[in-house]
């Protein structure tokens, strides 16, 4: 039993506790948080996760009954991981001449190899233990910390241990292991002499049990092994490099962590798409996986086209409260787990105000990269009921502009990329009274109909691009209108629902610079606001300013720093770097965030706290940020992108290349990028761009 779910996303997830630092692996849908040890303990969040349910919930080793003591933790890929340690040395003695490795893989499910190295000069006799168990919980309830009094049912038969779901008995998990072990409820243990100089080693398999049926693992060399799958993945995929060594070790760790992250049908043909991140969203994201992909681009423009592909399966056909499912409406999330129903309404919950948008932005980036025109062609029809819905179901005031309120109590109260409960707030602290009208959301509608406008064009249907170019143009003017605050020189982060400014100063306002719906007449002074002090944290973009009245550098959506958020807003800065002042800020704010993923090891989190560099020398950590997560992966791709100024066309056969590169990176090259039938290899510095590999008929535009 669980307790009941609260609210969907209602409040922030609970910290990943016990044990000390945690260790996220990730690989697809399947998710592992351990302490430095490798170890899993009962009653705190860690666990190994498989189709949003936790299949592990304590996996402890113990050497003659004592954990063992860390010496560090290698973890070379996102999916694998090695604890190194040594056993406890006896008591009198000062130091211990055993060594411990276990050596972690997850796929759809966990291979784990325990490695005992005798360094002494005599045999030493150990007892290995592992403490294994499940409670097979929901995600949703490990995220929010409710108690779980689920339990699993232990058999051990024919040298396996057996764990079954006491409330699903077609649900559990199967432990084996080499070394003839002692399998009994509860533990797997082995008795053995480890000779001098010598080494003993086990190798065990979790594997997870779906409808009383095992889930078919690969490891090693097959080829839907998480290592094959990776490296197929990084033949096709650009390969990044630049002469700054801190640049490359985060586009490095970005490219590992993207392959991770991507879910596809392993073989039942589905596409590849890409989760939000963990530890817990493991899953089609709406919001996250649209931003995400068009970050990627740059390094694999496939990965959009599929997560198009699987968004359009799932894109809304009818009215449902409770999911918020509405005709033409791309959803939020998705989840598998147990209580996926009780929590969403059902598998997809449908409560976001960008995806929507997001999508028709993204099929006609897409387009211009060189996808083959029958999956744009196949998708026009999920773009125009998306835009249906836009006007329809997302103005449903008929005022022109998108806002949100939701259905029913169990909905998220915020629907747009700042969903948190607390997040939209005005400039003297008070919440927002729904429906609210997000400033960044009505450029992404802005965006959406002038991308569309341009298949239109491709297509030859010029009485669809006519119209909506002419919706396009009248919404930039009533925007700049309703939002603009004159007497502060900043966009308002919404319109609630009196139509009243909500008047805070937020990154809200620099993604609409991304979109392009800020006149050039504004964009002047509302970059001079986004550099101030208050905005730039100096390792990143706040999402709130300082001097606004909710401002809590430690929150989650009202002043933290957000590295996707920050990434957007340097897109949107370049896009009107003939702004005085704009290319600048982007690159004291891509310095700024390039300087914290170094001291988070090469890895932008999801989020970190947004104190100044000024009060601490690093970035201070959100406690529950989740890492690796895709759109904070993908970020330092949005970056390079950026300052190359990279905009291709393919169909028309055109190459835009503008470098403004900060002298710190040195000479980047992008190898072997795929642009639709061409091949090409960029080498950079500064502003000089050489270009290899582009077809004769192209056309290359360099200023």
């Amino acid at each position: 039993m669980t307790e009941p779910p609260r609210v969907l996303n209602s409040g922030q997830p609970a910290a990943v506790n016990g044990g000390g630092g945690t260790i996220t692996l990730v690989e697809a849908s399947t998710f592992c948080l351990s302490d430095q040890l490798g170890d899993i303990h009962s009653g705190t969040s860690q666990g190994l996760f498989y189709r949003d349910a936790r299949v592990i919930s304590r996996w402890e080793l113990r050497l003659d009954g004592l954990a063992a003591e860390q010496l560090t933790v290698l973890t070379p890929e996102a999916f694998k991981a090695r604890f190194i340690m040594r056993k406890q040395p006896r008591q009198g003695i000062a130091d211990s001449t055993v060594l411990v490795v276990r050596k972690r893989m997850i796929g759809q499910g966990l291979k784990e190899a325990i490695i005992v190295q005798n360094l002494g000069h005599e045999d030493t006799a150990i007892t290995v233990t592992l403490f294994a168990d499940a409670d097979f919980a929901d995600l949703f309830a490990v995220k929010e910390g409710r108690k779980h009094l689920g339990s699993a049912e232990a058999q051990s038969v024919d040298g396996e241990l057996h764990l079954i779901d006491h409330t699903d008995p077609g649900r559990g998990l199967t432990i084996s292991a080499t070394g003839d072990p002692v399998m009994l409820p509860g533990t797997v243990t082995w008795q053995v002499v480890v000779p001098a100089h010598g080494q003993w080693k086990t190798e065990i398999l979790a594997q997870p049990v779906v409808a009383h049926r095992r889930v078919q693992m690969a490891f090693g060399d097959d080829e839907d092994s998480p290592i094959s799958r990776l490296k197929a993945w990084r033949a096709t995929a650009t390969d990044l490099t630049a002469t700054d060594a801190r640049l490359t070790q985060v586009l490095q760790r970005t490219e590992s962590d993207l392959g991770a992250l991507r879910i596809d049908g392993r073989g039942d043909g589905s596409p590849a798409y890409v989760a939000a991140g963990a530890p817990w969203f493991m899953t089609l994201f709406g919001r996250d996986s649209l931003l995400t992909s068009w970050m990627a681009l740059p390094l694999d423009s496939a990965l959009a086209v599929g997560t198009l592909r699987q968004l359009a399966k799932l894109q809304g056909t009818k009215v449902e409260p409770i999911t918020e499912e509405e005709p033409g409406r791309i959803m939020h999330e998705m989840r598998h787990g147990p209580a996926g129903g009780q929590v969403l309404g059902g598998e997809v919950y449908y409560g976001s105000i960008d995806s929507t948008p997001l999508f028709v932005m993204l099929l006609a980036e897409c387009w211009r990269w060189g996808a083959d025109e029958s999956a744009i062609r196949e998708l026009l029809p999920a773009a125009d009921a998306a835009l249906a819905w836009i006007d329809e179901y997302g103005d449903a005031d008929g005022d022109g502009f998108v806002e949100y309120r939701r259905k029913t109590d169990r909905g998220l109260t915020n629907q747009g990329w700042k969903d948190s409960f607390d997040a939209i707030n005005d400039a003297s602290g008070h919440l927002a009274e729904p429906s609210i009208a997000l400033s960044e959301v009505q450029g992404y509608a802005y965006a959406a109909r002038l991308a569309r406008a341009e298949l239109a064009d491709h297509f030859g249907d010029t009485e669809t691009a006519v119209r909506l170019r002419g919706q396009a143009e009248d919404l930039k003017t009533r925007f700049d209108e309703a939002f603009w605050v004159a007497k502060n020189g900043w966009y308002a982060i919404a319109l609630d629902g009196h139509k009243h400014q909500v008047d805070a100063l937020t990154s809200n306002a620099a993604q609409c610079l991304w979109s392009g719906i800020v006149a050039d007449e504004r964009a002047a002074e509302l970059i001079e606001k986004l550099a101030d002090a208050s905005m730039d944290s100096g390792f990143g973009l706040r999402t709130l300013a300082a001097t606004m009245g909710a401002y809590n550098p430690m929150s989650y959506h009202n002043g933290s720093v957000w590295p996707h958020d920050t990434a957007i807003a340097v897109a949107g800065l370049q896009r009107y770097r003939h702004i005085p002042g704009a290319s600048e800020l982007a690159e004291r704010l891509t310095t700024g965030l390039l300087d914290a993923a170094a001291e988070f090891g090469g890895r932008l989190p999801e989020l970190f706290c947004g104190f100044g560099r000024g009060e601490f020398r690093s970035p201070i950590p959100y406690p529950t940020s989740c890492s690796p997560q895709a759109w904070a992966s993908a970020a330092p791709l949005l970056l390079v992108r950026s300052f190359l100024g990279l905009t291709p066309c393919v169909p028309n056969r055109r190459l835009t290349v503008t470098p403004r590169l900060p002298r710190r990176w040195g000479k980047l090259a992008l190898t072997d990028m795929r642009l639709g039938p061409a091949t090409v290899t960029l080498h950079a510095e500064g502003s000089e761009i050489h270009v290899h590999g582009l077809p004769d008929d192209w056309q290359l535009v360099t200023e």
